[in-house]
Order: structure tokens, then C-alpha cells, then sequence
């Protein structure tokens, strides 16, 4: 995202621009998905006197202007990724918890059908399906034993 852009929505927001928000945000982006833990770890490769109270008041800001979004990948904090112009779901690796994307239009035949039948309107931004990444599945193939055919 251009810096005037970022800038102009805080400012639109009634937000000053700090350099621990930029931080965040550049952090955010570089990551793609991050905890604000691994966003606090990023963002002190540069500037070792950020907190995590810090990145979590700099999250909360840029995600109330539009720049930043979470979804709840695992059980413990949530997962911020850059607001970009594609809605995407998340696929998460329970055995080597690497986090991809794919875009969430792969699911609109089954948001359609749970909208026909319950009415209900699904906020895909927020969807984190679990399972096993390919290389994982792969690797477990290759460890499953063979059973003697009989």
C-alpha cells in the first residue's frame, strides 16, 4: 500500500501518524499472516523500545481505518493480514502451522446453499479451515506403514 494512502486513512479516521503504527503495518505486510507476538518480533528488528501493549493500540487503530483485518486462525490470539482487494479463506496446517490463502470464492456455491436454506450471510473474512498443508500430507504418506496384503 502506497504511504499516502495509509496515511490519509488515519488521518480521515481522526488518527495521528506514528512511527510505531507504520511499524505494524509494514510488519503486518512483510508477514502476510502474523500474531501480534510475531508482529511485536518483527516490528523489534528495527525498534528494540516497542512494546506489545504498543502493537496491539497500533492493531486496534489500523484495523478501525480499514488497513488491517484478524481472523481466529488457532486458539490462542488472532491473526492479522493486510486488507487487500480479495477476500480470502484461510487454510491451516495443524501439522506444521504454516497459514495460506485461497481465494473465497472457491466457497460460493456453499455460502449460496447455507443462505437459500438458513437465510444466514457468512462474513468469509473471517474463515480458517484446518487440516494438513500438501507437504505434510505428503510426508505422512510417505511415514503411514504398509499393511501386508493377505
Amino acid at each position: 500500500m502506497a504511504l499516502a494512502e495509509w496515511e490519509q486513512r488515519l488521518r480521515t479516521g481522526g488518527y495521528r501518524i506514528t512511527p510505531q503504527r507504520q511499524l505494524v503495518l509494514e510488519a503486518v505486510e512483510k508477514l502476510r499472516h502474523g500474531t501480534p507476538e510475531e508482529l511485536l518480533a518483527e516490528v523489534q528488528r528495527t525498534a528494540t523500545g516497542v512494546n506489545l501493549s504498543t502493537v496491539y493500540r497500533s492493531l486496534e487503530v489500523l484495523e478501525e481505518v480499514g488497513l488491517v483485518t484478524h481472523a481466529h486462525i488457532g486458539h490462542g490470539a488472532p491473526t492479522y493480514h493486510a486488507v487487500d482487494d480479495h477476500v480470502h479463506i484461510h487454510l491451516v496446517c495443524d501439522s506444521c502451522g504454516s497459514v495460506n490463502a485461497v481465494e473465497a470464492d472457491i466457497a460460493e456455491p456453499f455460502l449460496d446453499q447455507v443462505r437459500e436454506r438458513t437465510g444466514f450471510i457468512t462474513d468469509i473474512s473471517h474463515v480458517a479451515l484446518h487440516g494438513r498443508c500438501t507437504n505434510c500430507s505428503v510426508a505422512r504418506t510417505r511415514e503411514a506403514p504398509t499393511r501386508p496384503r493377505g
